[in-house]
C-alpha cells in the first residue's frame, strides 16, 4: 500500500468554494433554524471542512418576522444586556424584541452558536437577515435551500 497517496487536504482561503444560500425563516422554530444556519455558516457539511478556516457559505435569511417560538417563550424568554453602569442590567422579552427589531432575535440566536473568537466574528459577517421577502442579493444568484433537508 502506498501511504503517500493518503494525504489529508486542508482547505485554505484560496481553495474554499463559498456559495450563496437563501433560507426562508417563515414558520420555522428559532432554535432549530439557528442550529442549521450555524452549520451552514461554519461549512461543516462540506467534505473539505477545516476547523480553523472560514469554509462556510454566505447565508441570506428572509421573513425573519415570521419565526415561531414553542411553549410560553414569547412571554417568558428574556434577553439580558448590561449598560456598563452599576444597576444597569436591562431585560427584554421575546415579544418586545420581535416588535422592536425582528432580525435581532435571529442574529443573536445564530451568533451564540458560532465560535467565540476571530473566526466566529468572520463567520458572522457571512450572514444577512431581512424582515420581508425582499433582499438586495439577487446578483449573487443564491440557491434556495430547504432546512428540513439538513440533518
Amino acid at each position: 500500500m502506498n501511504t503517500l497517496s493518503y494525504k489529508t487536504v486542508s482547505a485554505n482561503k484560496a481553495t474554499v468554494n463559498k456559495e450563496w444560500v437563501l433560507v426562508d425563516a417563515a414558520d420555522q422554530v428559532l432554535g432549530r433554524l439557528a442550529t442549521k444556519v450555524a452549520v451552514l455558516l461554519r461549512g461543516k457539511l462540506k467534505p473539505n471542512y477545516t476547523p480553523h478556516v472560514d469554509c462556510g457559505d454566505n447565508v441570506i435569511i428572509i421573513n425573519a418576522e415570521r419565526i415561531t417560538l414553542t411553549g410560553n417563550k414569547w412571554d417568558q424568554k428574556e434577553y439580558v444586556r448590561h449598560t456598563g453602569y452599576p444597576g444597569g442590567q436591562r431585560f427584554t422579552s421575546a415579544k418586545e424584541m420581535m416588535a422592536k427589531k425582528p432580525t435581532a432575535m435571529v442574529e443573536k440566536a445564530i451568533k451564540g452558536m458560532l465560535p467565540k473568537n476571530r473566526l466566529g466574528s468572520q463567520l458572522f459577517r457571512n450572514l444577512w437577515v431581512y424582515e420581508g421577502d425582499a433582499h438586495p442579493h439577487e446578483a449573487q444568484q443564491p440557491k434556495v435551500i430547504n432546512l428540513n433537508s439538513i440533518k
